[in-house]
């Protein structure tokens, strides 16, 4: 039960992170890269400290565009049909677990979509800018470790300021 719990409560997180996401894109303009080409950066950690030219920026732009219209979209009826599951008058567990597969499926489907889109930008870069993706992933990836560890590294503002 705990972990059927834990798994619909993690996607209907998700979900609600998705729909978060969805909407925030769809009330940018369409035209904010093409005015701002550091925006690419700013909404895309991925490719954070990056210097892409602007052919770069562009292609990239226009691969964000395409993916924005043909992405599958966040299914508004699975959330609801999950929301009667949870507050049913009697707790129906194959239902759940039903509705939630559904569910990750489809965010499954979004996340694949998603790293499809990144693989085509990620192959935009010269050598030595994936040379510096590569390198900014592994500090991430350390920082994660020791964040999992419970060892929080100490940021060099914090120690200038206790100098």
């Amino acid at each position: 039960m705990c972990k059927v719990a834990a798994m619909i409560m993690a996607s209907m997180l998700t979900l609600s992170s998705s729909v978060a996401l969805a909407e925030s894109a769809k009330s940018m303009p369409a035209d904010t890269l093409a005015h701002d080409g550091n925006m690419l950066d700013r909404r895309n950690t991925m490719f954070d400290g990056i210097n892409l030219t602007e052919q770069q920026r562009q292609q990239m732009r226009d691969l964000m565009h395409q993916a924005r219209k043909d992405s599958p979209q966040i299914n508004l009826k699975q959330m609801e049909t999950m929301h009667e599951l949870v507050t049913a008058r009697s707790f129906d567990q194959a239902a759940v677990r039903a509705q939630a597969e559904k569910i990750a499926q489809e965010q499954v489907d979004r996340q694949v979509e998603m790293a499809r889109i990144r693989n085509l930008m990620f192959n935009l870069l010269t050598p030595a800018q994936k040379e510096v993706l590569n390198q900014k992933h592994e500090q991430r990836m350390e920082q994660l470790a020791a964040q999992v560890s419970g060892v929080q590294p100490t940021s060099p503002l914090k120690t200038m300021s206790t100098e």
